[in-house]
């Protein structure tokens, strides 16, 4: 599982024309399911994304995760980001995961979030979206569940 974390002061999501999620502080999370991913996967990234400490303190150090300074989270699929681009100029997508397996594990993901206490909004799976935000820093961040940085 990937996901690029972006921490913002607003998002939001539009699927024709109509605006499906909108959040204020807190983080913009891209999500890709690959293949071979599993429900530890999706605990890996749950914990991971609430406890990411990349919210700034009194000090101005990292210190403070979404929980903390009760922000909330806009989690929106993006299987282009499993795109492999190493071989010619057509990005593979052949690591994302098909939607019968992705919608779940995604779904899962959303909710062990929500069950932490946070708000999550979300897009539409599968859907053309138009994603807006604010990012807050910049801050952008990259986690897989399969690999350190």
């Amino acid at each position: 599982m990937r996901a690029v974390v972006q921490r913002v002061s607003k998002a939001s999501v539009t699927v024709d024309a109509a605006c499906v999620g909108a959040i204020e502080t807190g983080l913009l999370v891209l999500v890709s399911v690959g293949q071979d991913d599993t429900e530890e996967d999706v605990r890996y990234m749950a914990e991971k994304v609430a406890g990411l400490r990349c919210f700034q303190d009194d000090a101005s150090k990292f210190n403070r995760s979404v929980e903390e300074v009760r922000g909330a989270i806009l989690a929106i699929s993006q299987f282009t980001l499993h795109g492999d681009c190493r071989k010619g100029k057509r990005p593979s997508f052949s690591a994302a995961a098909r939607p019968e397996k992705a919608v779940p594990l995604y779904e899962a993901l959303v909710e062990r979030l929500r069950a932490r206490g946070i708000e999550v909004q979300t897009g539409v799976f599968g859907a053309h979206m138009q994603v807006e935000l604010c990012n807050d820093g910049p801050v952008t961040l990259l986690i897989d569940s399969k690999k350190d940085f």
